[in-house]
């Protein structure tokens, strides 16, 4: 098999510390399977402000357009923070999205054994729980067009168009295919008028998949659902500006962030973006205490959704779940380093 090349991103703040153990990770595997992987580093966010004034260089964009697949750390920090700033780092973020059409967002979120009292619900409602969010990421309320109109009035516009909604709905009806069979479609279709088209669309997309159940949930209420009985659902499919707030609640279920990876995805042919859900972390850059598994879980998705090596996707989630036995970051209550973590998840791989 000739080399995959695989543009990293680390980004800012703990994105370098991350990645570093996403590559180390992804090289025992190459190590273990026989296969051969092209790195190739990029700049993005802050880093790339700093460096060229630009959040996402062209030679970082070009670059992407040519990989099989991107591995991003994360974007942002205090030092670039001020909301007015015409350049900000998330602009880098946007942008490739939009560039490259990733127009749907995965996240996975899983309750690991061993792990379940880590979580801020009581252990038998986190039992169980494998869900996976599918938001809608290149339209609605982000793209739309805001208006500030002098100091005492502004608007935002939120546009959906049918093709947008049926492209993320059917790929949530694919993957549930695979999973258990339910999809629930979030919208606000009792006041938005661009809810009622979504809720619409995605009822002809489930007439198409008889085999999968889907069902409608209005967004205030599967936000209490969410927290009040997760293991009901399978697959959540969401607009742009809902799925960002629900995947952020769902993944407060584990208890932290530094569990949980990501995947952007599009068109057949288009690479796919992999990263943590979680930001830069400033306050603990450079500490060497990051928890870099979501960072690792997001180049196992890489593996399996773009790289074609679900064989590898699985063995490098059987060694993260074997390093959790033996090795803990802080955030989960244990004392391991970035790297030792990293080390752990490799040794678990060799051995």
């Amino acid at each position: 098999m000739s080399a995959q090349k695989i543009v990293l991103l680390p980004g800012d703040g703990i994105g370098v510390e991350i990645v570093a153990e996403a590559k180390k990770a992804l090289d025992a595997l190459a190590k273990r399977f026989g296969r051969s992987f092209d790195f190739d580093e990029r700049l993005i966010g802050g880093a790339a402000i700093d460096a060229t004034g630009d959040p996402l260089p062209e030679e970082t964009l070009a670059a992407c357009r040519g990989a099989d697949a991107i591995l991003l750390g994360a974007v942002g920090g205090p030092k670039w923070d001020d909301p007015k700033a015409k350049v900000r780092p998330e602009q880098g973020l946007l942008r490739i999205r939009k560039a490259l059409g990733l127009y749907a967002n995965l996240r996975p979120v899983k309750a690991w054994p061993g792990l379940e009292d880590a979580s801020p619900l009581r252990r038998e409602r986190i039992e169980g729980v494998d869900l996976l969010f599918v938001r809608e990421l290149t339209g609605g309320i982000y793209f739309g067009e805001p208006r500030e109109e002098g100091s005492e009035r502004a608007l935002d516009t939120m546009v959906y168009t049918r093709p947008e909604v049926e492209r993320v709905v059917e790929l949530a009806f694919r993957l549930a295919a695979e999973r258990k069979k339910h999809v629930t479609s979030i919208d606000k279709a009792n006041v938005l008028a661009s809810m009622r088209l979504w809720r619409t669309v995605a009822t002809e997309v489930g007439a198409r998949h008889p085999d999968v159940k889907l069902e409608h949930q209005l967004v205030d209420s599967m936000a209490m659902r969410l927290v009040t009985s997760p293991a009901d659902f399978d697959v959540v499919v969401a607009g742009n500006m809902f799925g960002d707030i629900l995947s952020d609640e769902g993944a407060v279920l584990t208890g932290t962030l530094g569990l949980l990876p990501s995947a952007s995805l599009g068109d057949p042919g288009a690479p796919g973006l992999y990263e943590p859900i979680h930001g830069s972390a400033p306050d603990i850059a450079g500490k060497g205490v990051a928890n870099p598994v979501a960072t690792v879980l997001s180049a196992a998705m890489m593996l399996r959704l773009s790289l074609d090596q679900a064989e590898a996707a699985d063995a490098l989630e059987v060694a993260v779940q074997q390093a959790l036995t033996k090795a803990r970051t802080r955030d989960l209550g244990g004392d391991a380093s970035t790297a030792a973590m990293g080390d752990a998840i490799v040794a678990a791989l060799l051995g």
